[in-house]
């Protein structure tokens, strides 16, 4: 690869908002290079609830611009990325001592008015003793409301960016971190240090700090700089246990702290989440406490008829999320908004840094950020992401079940379960993940679940991959269904192959 020794912005941090910015400013014309210190989307954005939402509860918040923005992202992700974005009916049970029948139906009214719904149906109330809604309810639940938002493969959605920056000609450093960087009048020179290479020292009009967790760390340390705005890190936990309910809905559920909790199917299992939980250990370091797992349990276990307990659950995962400290005592109520600060002048180098934000508006934070970057840049071009499809996203207009349809035809031996896996993580470079296999033989060797030698080779050659953990996952969820020693054959396998140079 290589690497260009001066660029216009440098983007530290390959989570949802590094990499949407890189994607946005290589699709305006400026020479963009992305470095991440470990995989793309390996802390925060791949340890999401996994859903592009509105967020219903942040208008008890009165923070109706970001459901507002949020609702509209909703219907572009919809378009841009149908393969890793879906519908997804919620379900809230009715209970009313928690919150009255008629704040719920106001609250929902004005959720849909906020939207721009052009697929998703309008929310409604629904009686609960009746199928489908009622499976693997207590008994006595009988008053409920229904709603719509998506689901997303979060870790994806960062490689669907990554690729699409890359294929704008977005140079893409994983496993570097950028060690020190210094103004010097209108560039920075920065350090990158990859993890088992040289340092590279380059030249950079712009610096973008989007390190998530680490963005207040980042400028201390290695910019050698302070920041007066404050960062309250919080974790978020999830569980994943046996399936709860039989049916393709989601369950958003009240509970007695006035937080809701996410239920939905995942994996063949039902994922339960998340927490809130001021974070004090390292932005990297984090996982479910028992604590955290029995909150889950019991929010579930109060709508459910399964009683949960710790011995049910199968995996568990946490992200550390990067909020901008807005003072709020209690850290369910700090705002998921996100907030840009922009460090320099007209004679010098900017630095912007990314505080906050939540992974369905990813999108439109890019914009923003560019905006705050415009005088620097005049021969940026106009925004463009809000009509493009991600990479994988152009189906031609058909449903990504249709879609899959049409892949099988000409392929009769590859299993329509197979396919759909595949489909469901690659959309329209499925064929490419492909070439010409016929059958599972001609995919090469198998590494348990739905992974096979050629998407492997895929993900090494285009998405960047180099460890098991970073196909098993966050390039896939395989690491939930495989057994120990076929994730020691991919070891074995990553091992033997000589990496080849992603394009």
């Amino acid at each position: 690869m290589n690497i260009p020794t001066e660029v216009d912005l440098l983007v530290v941090g390959g989570g949802i908002n590094g990499t949407g910015i890189a994607r946005d400013a290589a699709g305006r014309g400026l020479k963009v290079l992305l470095c991440e210190q470990h995989d793309l989307a390996q802390h925060t954005s791949s340890a999401s609830s996994k859903l592009i939402h509105g967020g219903l509860r942040y208008l008890e918040q009165y923070e109706f611009r970001l459901v507002s923005e949020s609702l509209g992202e909703r219907e572009v992700l919809l378009r841009a990325a149908p393969h890793i974005v879906h519908p997804l009916r919620f379900v809230m049970p009715h209970v009313p001592e928690l919150r009255p029948a008629w704040m719920i139906r106001a609250g929902l009214f004005l959720y849909d008015y906020l939207a721009r719904r052009d697929t998703l149906p309008s929310s409604h109330g629904i009686d609960l003793r009746k199928a489908p809604f009622n499976s693997g309810l207590k008994a006595g639940l009988s008053k409920g409301f229904i709603y719509s938002d998506c689901w997303v493969d979060d870790a994806r959605l960062v490689i669907a960016n990554t690729r699409a920056a890359a294929d704008l000609s977005a140079t893409i450093l994983t496993r570097t971190s950028c060690v020190a960087a210094r103004r010097d009048g209108a560039q920075w020179r920065v350090t990158l240090q990859p993890e088992n290479a040289a340092p590279i020292e380059i030249k950079s009009r712009a610096l973008i700090n989007v390190s998530g967790p680490w963005a207040k760390q980042f400028i201390n340390k290695n910019i050698n700089s302070q920041t007066t705005f404050g960062l309250k890190l919080v974790k978020g936990s999830h569980i994943v246990v046996p399936q709860l309910y039989a049916g393709e809905h989601a369950f958003i559920l009240q509970n007695d702290d006035r937080r809701v909790v996410f239920v939905y199917p995942y994996e063949d299992g039902t994922l339960i989440g998340t927490t809130d939980v001021e974070h004090t250990g390292e932005p990297g370091e984090c996982t479910a406490s028992a604590e955290e797992i029995a909150y889950l349990c019991k929010a579930a276990n109060r709508y459910f008829a399964r009683a949960l307990t710790a011995s049910d659950v199968l995996w568990h995962y946490s992200g550390v999320r990067p909020l901008f400290d807005d003072g709020a005592k209690n850290v369910s109520n700090i705002t998921r908004d996100y907030t840009l600060r922009v460090d320099g002048d007209a004679h010098t180098a900017p630095l912007l840094s990314v505080f906050g934000g939540k992974i369905t508006t990813y999108r439109k934070l890019a914009e923003h950020a560019l905006e705050k970057l415009a005088a620097w840049f005049p021969q940026m071009t106009a925004p463009w992401t809000d009509e493009a499809h991600l990479p994988g996203g152009a189906l031609d207009g058909l449903s990504l079940a249709r879609y899959i349809e049409q892949l099988h035809a000409p392929r009769p031996g590859i299993p329509l379960s197979y396919l759909t896996a595949i489909a469901r993580r690659h959309g329209d470079a499925t064929p490419t993940v492909l070439g010409n296999a016929q059958n599972l033989i001609d995919c090469g060797q198998h590494f348990g679940a739905t992974l096979y030698e050629r998407e492997v080779d895929y993900f090494i050659e285009r998405e960047w991959a180099l460890k098991a953990d970073d196909i098993l996952w966050r390039r896939t969820k395989c690491g939930l269904h495989i057994k120990t020693h076929q994730k020691q054959a991919l070891v074995d396998y990553l091992h033997a192959r000589s990496a080849t140079p992603v394009r």
